[in-house]
């Protein structure tokens, strides 16, 4: 089951139930102070100003999204290193509690170009809270593997099976000769859904993203068996997910 809502997340989310989804991925706006926008001059502007204004965006959308999760749910939450800990210690930790943070994930890319002034800034951060710290979803076996740096060292059978990821992932963005690319500005890997929702959701499950972008979310959940729920106001992102997820749809 996939269900594409067109509207915005502050509308759409207090329409669905409370306690229904057991696992929540969101990669909002940034707040990086430009637009996101294709060589068609379709996309989205991504300026919220200050980071009150920012927060006061974001902060009744997680309080929803706390509400709509099941309560062995997670949410994963995506974002860059410009307001990244503001959104840690203002706005997760106070809807989520602190201690529920269970991972800070490194998301490492070696892409574009690169400064001459500073180290070259490639990386986002993706928070991992749970609703509670007794009861949430953890598939470690269902996770891909990786290989060893040094396969010599561990011997035949450990090399063959390779090892799991730590809170690193070391993955390319999706390159603009990719059969994935949809032409999003700002498209996510596949593989980076795929590992998330095999891990921190079971077969069945719904899985939520109510900035969907060009529906990555949906096509990685449709994919392994879960249900998905795709949220976006941009017409763009709309339209990219009903014709990469047709005929799954509605």
């Amino acid at each position: 089951m996939l269900k594409i809502i067109s509207d915005s997340a502050e509308k759409a989310l207090p329409e669905l139930a409370s306690e229904s989804v057991q696992l929540v991925y969101i990669d909002p706006p940034f707040n990086r102070g430009y637009g996101h926008y294709n060589e068609d001059g379709e996309g989205y502007e991504d300026d919220y100003g200050s980071f009150s204004s920012y927060a006061a965006f974001l902060s009744p959308v997680l309080q929803e999204l706390y509400r709509i999760l099941t309560p062995n749910g997670s949410l994963f939450f995506h974002i860059d290193w410009h307001w990244s800990h503001y959104c840690k210690v203002v706005l997760l930790d106070k809807i989520f509690g602190r201690n529920n943070c269970l991972n800070e994930i490194i998301w490492s890319y070696d892409y574009g170009g690169r400064p001459k002034n500073r180290w070259p800034q490639k990386h986002d951060t993706i928070f991992w809270y749970v609703k509670s710290l007794s009861d949430y979803t953890f598939n470690l076996d269902a996770s891909d593997r990786l290989p060893y740096m040094a396969p010599n060292l561990v011997g035949e059978e450990k090399a063959a099976r390779g090892k799991t990821p730590t809170d690193v992932w070391w993955n390319t963005i999706v390159p603009t000769n990719s059969k994935e690319r949809t032409g999003y500005p700002t498209q996510k890997p596949m593989s980076i859904l795929e590992r998330i929702i095999l891990v921190h959701s079971n077969q069945g499950d719904t899985v939520l993203d109510c900035f969907a972008g060009s529906g990555t979310t949906g096509a990685a959940a449709i994919k392994h068996g879960r249900k998905a729920i795709l949220v976006d106001s941009n017409p763009q992102a709309i339209a990219i997910m009903r014709e990469r997820l047709q005929p799954d749809a509605n």
